[in-house]
């Protein structure tokens, strides 16, 4: 027992899975500023759900990050350059970062609902830009000991929970005690994360910038090289149409109705504070929970057969919301079903994240990891901006049963999908 403990103590307690930590923060804390939070934002103002629906769009970047993936991970930033490829673009759009999320936090949606959608555009567009660094960041750190990625994976799943939570539930529970202009201004510190991990961690490749001119042959070439090869290089998988169909629907029933999550509790009647209580609680706890679970059942089933597993246990809690609607505001039913989305989610994520690091190619890694997790993202953000609408069609129709049947027709059609 005593060496089973220190074994664990050797993988996770140490530089390299710190600097995974606080980049995961650094990475998760974005999203529900133009995502989940935005949408409460939006609801307080009066916002109609067909627009919080479709404000949802402003995440396309994360969708399209594939095709700057390449600038990433070719071009130097002057000066700043030294201290190392990821380091320096990190450092730089972490930066940006906190300046686009104060501006949003000096826009009334009301009066400038187009301008909080542009300032949130950017917001995406930074976060996304982070993402193609920070996970090329990742799949490199553990190029020298590839047998201990699943365990970066999860702690760096974690550290991107604990974001969440912070901009999620942290932000929600501060919007009950002061303005919603405040909440964003404290937010747009959450760089200072990401800025200590820059500083905390150390390049993990030497990467040897090509003296590049700016002529026809050589942008032709540098297309090639950045863009067109590692693409080829995938697709000469045998199963790569198979695999990118997998992708494109797998989170589908998790975050379809992300933008209407929110709303739906408010609707509920649940305060500002019950709901902040109980996602930041419960996604603590489920989300360690189902981090470790998903490590330990993907070593006992396989990649394959837990990915399967996960994506099935999303469809069905996704349906369980659908309860919730039906019986209104119960705290206790609202923290089980609460509890067991973060729960399936945490176990989704980690084995995902883990199967597309597993797909690319060490060449290409930036590159590939865009272009892979940019098709879970489309699908996301395609669908999702119609939820909104989707609702208030279905509760027009079917008055007072809007919710329910929400609920059931999401994670049914998904579950669908996936089979």
């Amino acid at each position: 027992m005593t060496d089973y403990l220190k074994n664990i103590y050797n993988i996770y307690f140490n530089k390299r899975m710190i600097s995974m930590l606080l980049f995961g923060f650094s990475s998760g804390f974005p999203l529900p500023l133009v995502f989940g939070t935005l949408s409460f934002l939006l609801k307080d103002y009066g916002i109609a759900y067909a627009s919080i629906g479709a404000i949802s769009l402003v995440k396309i970047p994360y969708s399209l990050k594939w095709m700057w993936s390449p600038v990433v991970d070719n071009i130097k930033i002057p000066i700043l350059y030294k201290i190392g490829r990821r380091r320096s673009w990190a450092l730089i759009i972490q930066i940006l970062l906190g300046i686009s999320i104060f501006l949003m936090s000096t826009v009334n949606p009301q009066q400038n609902l187009y301008i909080m959608a542009v300032f949130a555009f950017i917001t995406s567009f930074l976060s996304a830009t982070q993402d193609i660094i920070l996970d090329a960041y990742r799949v490199e750190s553990f190029n020298d000991e590839p047998e201990k990625l699943s365990s970066g994976v999860a702690i760096f799943v974690l550290g991107y929970r604990l974001g969440l939570i912070f901009s999620g539930a942290g932000a929600i529970y501060l919007a009950s005690k002061i303005s919603w202009s405040m909440v964003y201004i404290i937010m747009s510190l959450g760089i200072l994360v990401g800025l200590s991990a820059v500083i905390f961690s150390k390049e993990t490749v030497k990467y040897e910038y090509k003296v590049f001119d700016f002529n026809i042959k050589n942008i032709k070439q540098f297309f090639n090289d950045s863009l067109i090869n590692p693409f080829i290089n995938f697709i000469k998988n045998e199963n790569w149409f198979w695999i990118l169909a997998f992708i494109f629907t797998y989170r589908l029933s998790d975050s379809y109705f992300g933008p209407m999550s929110n709303p739906f509790y408010d609707d509920m009647g649940f305060t500002k504070e019950e709901i902040a209580f109980v996602t930041k609680i419960y996604s603590i706890i489920m989300t360690i929970l189902g981090g470790l679970l998903g490590g330990i059942i993907v070593l006992k089933l396989g990649m394959r057969k837990s990915l399967l597993l996960f994506g099935f246990t999303q469809c069905m809690t996704t349906m369980l919301f659908s309860l919730q609607a039906y019986y209104g505001h119960n705290m206790p039913l609202f923290m089980i079903i609460v509890a067991l989305e973060y729960l399936s989610s945490g176990l989704a994520t980690t084995a995902f994240v883990a199967y597309i690091s597993s797909l690319c190619n060490k060449l290409y890694t930036a590159t590939q990891y865009a272009l892979l997790s940019s098709v879970m993202s489309l699908s996301r953000d395609l669908f999702s901006a119609t939820s909104g609408a989707v609702y208030e069609y279905i509760e027009n129709i079917f008055t007072g049963y809007g919710w329910i049947i929400f609920f059931i027709i999401s994670g049914s059609i998904f579950t669908t999908f996936r089979s």
